[in-house]
């Protein structure tokens, strides 16, 4: 359990020198090699360092850990205890989680090049504050009695579905993850999560301290490795429900699994390409305009609802940019382990490298009016990048409409309200939105026509944990998140009983 809290760069570095890692699965309540004992190197992007070996699963672990979420959820160890005796272990988890708030940031900072800041005020406290709120939410769920006739009575009761399984990314390794495990768990199910391979370590120690907490053996299982996981998932006939976070790409081949396998219902977050629509009637130009920088350039712009492309209203374009370009300077890239740094790394080399060629073609079609460098933090890595803002590109230029994931910012002009909802509309995606207006009827208006799962206004990227977080059109459908989230892990059930 940590015992204090570092503040410091050094500290940091000596926590971090300290801290044993274990790449293993995790099934059955215990840690274990995979059967055929493959594994991928886990690389620290800051420092293209190798931190440990994680486990990498295929197939045959796929089957034993379904196998053994199944038989969890058959003999009702989990779903077999009361709603208050559920909402226990949760809470328990949740105060694990803030009693290991160090150790679990710092696994985070070191796999994907997270700030360390960032992991401790925002990303673990986010995973304690979710599973809480689910845990509080088990005992406030109530069945339903509806109108019969005479003589009858319905009885309406929202069921576990049995074993889950939840892919995630690795751009919030630890806080998305808690996003699915923590209302499957609330309902009732059985879990097999795979975090991706970039950053695994965090769920794997968070699927310990479940055990601590009191989660009975088998309930919740990990398992590391590449495509071949998340294949196996989708296509096992054992797995009932599947909930995914990750790209467009993947989200269509987990719909093809499951029309070819056992039609696993699906809750699938996928890729976005948010528009920051700033009209001229702004109250603060400034506020917005340090805003769109956060917006953008928040872990370094990987973000599924990162406000990537900017439409500024002509009148104010050129004083807003102005604005933007000093705002970015905040976003600059440092040591993840420096408790000021407010970026940190790309989470690979290879990522950086695919944003890096995106930025020069974007420099080459367009006009580069803030970063594009490449600064060396260490010496070693090369994957830091400079916030970067662009504009002057043609219309249906590839920037404009594919999803770059990573610290570019493109910009486009618009002279009416009309154009500017159809320039924020023209794109496959549907994840997210952003407008500021002084106008509280543009802002509804606005808003309205808007085709977005979340539209934040006089804000960016606006997120809790009681409302409902997913997509429209190509961005997927499901709803992480509020009380919405408990219907992804469970079915309607009704029992009529005749008397009379």
């Amino acid at each position: 359990m940590d015992q204090w809290t570092e503040t410091t760069t050094a500290d940091w570095h000596r926590r971090a020198e300290q801290q044993a890692f274990d790449g293993r699965a995790f099934v059955d309540g215990h840690r274990h090699q995979t059967v055929n004992k493959k594994t991928l190197t886990s690389i620290n992007p800051a420092t293209g360092a190798a931190l440990v070996e994680i486990a990498a699963a295929e197939a045959v672990d796929v089957d034993h850990a379904v196998a053994v979420a199944k038989a969890a959820f058959m003999d009702r160890r989990w779903t077999g205890q009361s709603a208050e005796a559920r909402k226990s272990v949760l809470l328990r988890l949740a105060d694990l989680v803030e009693a290991h708030r160090d150790e679990l940031a710092l696994l985070d900072s070191l796999e994907m090049g997270k700030p360390i800041t960032e992991a401790l005020s925002v990303d673990v406290p986010g995973t304690a504050g979710t599973f809480r709120w689910y845990a509080e939410a088990i005992d406030k769920q109530a069945d339903e009695i509806p109108s019969t006739a005479p003589g009858s009575t319905a009885l309406v009761t929202r069921e576990p579905l049995g074993v889950v399984a939840a892919i995630t990314p690795w751009n919030y390794p630890l806080e998305i993850a808690a996003w699915k495990i923590a209302p499957a768990l609330a309902m009732g199910n059985s879990v097999v999560h795979k975090p991706a391979p970039q950053a695994s370590l965090s769920v794997l120690r968070l699927a310990e301290l479940a055990i601590e907490a009191g989660l009975p053996d088998g309930v919740l299982n990990v398992l590391p490795g590449e495509a071949v996981v998340g294949e196996a998932l989708g296509r096992h006939p054992d797995v009932d429900v599947l909930s995914f976070t990750g790209s467009t790409a993947v989200a269509k081949r987990l719909l093809e699994y499951s029309g070819q396998s056992n039609m696993k219902r699906l809750s699938l977050e996928a890729g976005g390409k948010t528009a920051n629509v700033v009209f001229a009637d702004t109250d603060d130009l400034k506020h917005a305009a340090e805003m769109a920088a956060a917006g953008a350039f928040y872990n370094l712009g990987q973000v599924c609802s990162a406000n990537c492309r900017l439409l500024v209203e002509r009148s104010i374009h050129d004083e807003f940019i102005g604005l933007l370009c000093e705002a970015s300077q905040a976003y600059a890239p440092g040591d993840p382990l420096d408790p000021n740094s407010r970026t940190g790394a790309l989470v690979s080399d290879a990522h950086a490298s695919k944003v890096r060629q995106a930025i020069e073609q974007g420099r080459a079609d367009g006009r580069l009016l803030h970063g594009g460098g490449q600064p060396k933090i260490d010496g070693a890595s090369d994957a830091f990048l400079e916030p970067t803002v662009i504009g002057n590109l043609p219309s249906e230029h590839a920037l404009l409409h594919e999803e770059i994931f990573g610290p570019l910012l493109t910009v486009e002009v618009f002279d009416s309200e009309a154009e500017a909802v159809q320039l924020a509309n023209r794109t496959v995606y549907g994840l997210a939105a952003s407008l500021w207006t002084g106008s509280l009827a543009r802002a509804h208006r606005v808003s309205a026509e808007l085709v977005a799962g979340t539209v934040s206004v006089n804000t960016v990227d606006a997120l809790g944990v009681t409302t409902p977080f997913g997509g429209f059109k190509q961005s997927g459908f499901g709803r992480d998140l509020s009380l919405h989230a408990l219907e992804t892990y469970s079915a309607l059930k009704t029992t009529w009983i005749q008397f009379g």
